[in-house]
């Protein structure tokens, strides 16, 4: 069993409009969607839930109106004004602990925080495993790695080849957490300054994991000249480049259709898109096994 996630350094590179296609196209695979911040696979894919569990991810203060002598410490140093008129705002409350330690009637609780819910699903191109963070919630680099445990399971448990992870954008701990363990990172990139920019930062993320990673160029021809200039990178860091997608309407036409890009059409960047997906399933069959 192989683990593949999809990353992009940065937001709107066509990440998961790929990891859709790949799970189309993979078959024998489980998919993870870590980007719980906002998550967005499955309105293409169309999960059907069949388990839904609850995720603490951290702690929030209440107040006991009964034992509180409305004294005013705990307000007066919340640096988070997550406290008025002696009750505590839910969504402003980091779970410091404050106002635990200042209360001296001992008034104040620290409960766990529901922060969101993940979910088992199964789709016609194989179990999901998905998750939605609440408003406000933080702690998503937890909840990305209890979706991705999960989803390791079911793999091991059905005997599939693939896990792929539709992971977060950026470099913070979501990303850490979706990449932990991974055997092969896709990194899908595209022809602009900033999406050269955040491909860099990126990859350095899994060279100092040792992550294997392999580069996409998604839209390729809207600007030629920065696309040599990521084949040019590349071919500099060792990194291989296993194809470009042509820019094509059609992408935002499958979108609306809410189908994998590769359903919708087979013409067009769905053809680009098939061979950098075929490409990577090999090179991910190939690569020594992490765990």
């Amino acid at each position: 069993m192989k683990q593949i996630c999809i990353i992009s350094g940065k937001g709107g590179t066509g990440k998961t409009i790929l990891a859709a296609s790949l799970a189309a196209l993979a078959k024998t695979t489980v998919m993870a969607d870590c980007d719980v911040d906002a998550a967005d696979l499955h309105l293409l894919l169309h999960p059907k839930v069949k388990e839904t569990h609850e995720y603490y991810g951290g702690v929030e203060a209440s107040i006991d109106p009964e034992k509180c002598t409305q004294c005013g410490r705990c307000e007066a140093e919340c640096r988070y004004n997550a406290i008025e008129n002696f009750q505590v705002i839910p969504v402003a409350c980091e779970g410091c602990g404050v106002c635990q330690v200042v209360c001296e009637d001992d008034a104040v609780e620290l409960k766990d925080a529901l922060s969101g819910r993940w979910f088992v699903s199964e789709t016609a191109c194989g179990p999901m495993v998905h998750a939605k963070l609440g408003i406000a919630a933080e702690n998503s680099g937890k909840l990305v790695s209890e979706v991705r445990q999960k989803a390791r399971e079911i793999a091991e448990e059905r005997n599939l080849e693939f896990v792929i992870v539709d992971g977060p954008p950026g470099i913070g701990c979501p990303v850490l957490a979706a990449l932990t363990g991974i055997d092969l990172a896709l990194i899908v990139t595209e022809p602009t300054l900033s999406g050269i920019h955040d491909m860099e930062r990126v990859h350095g993320v899994c060279e100092h994991f040792g992550i294997r990673d392999a580069v996409c160029i998604n839209k390729f021809d809207i600007n030629t000249e920065n696309s040599a200039r990521i084949d040019s990178w590349c071919l500099r860091k060792g990194v291989p480049v296993v194809g470009r997608i042509r820019f094509d309407r059609a992408v935002t036409e499958s979108v609306v259709a809410a189908k994998p890009f590769v359903e919708y059409t087979r013409n067009g960047a769905a053809a680009d898109m098939r061979e950098v997906c075929g490409k990577l399933l090999e090179m991910a069959r190939e690569t020594p096994d992490r765990s």
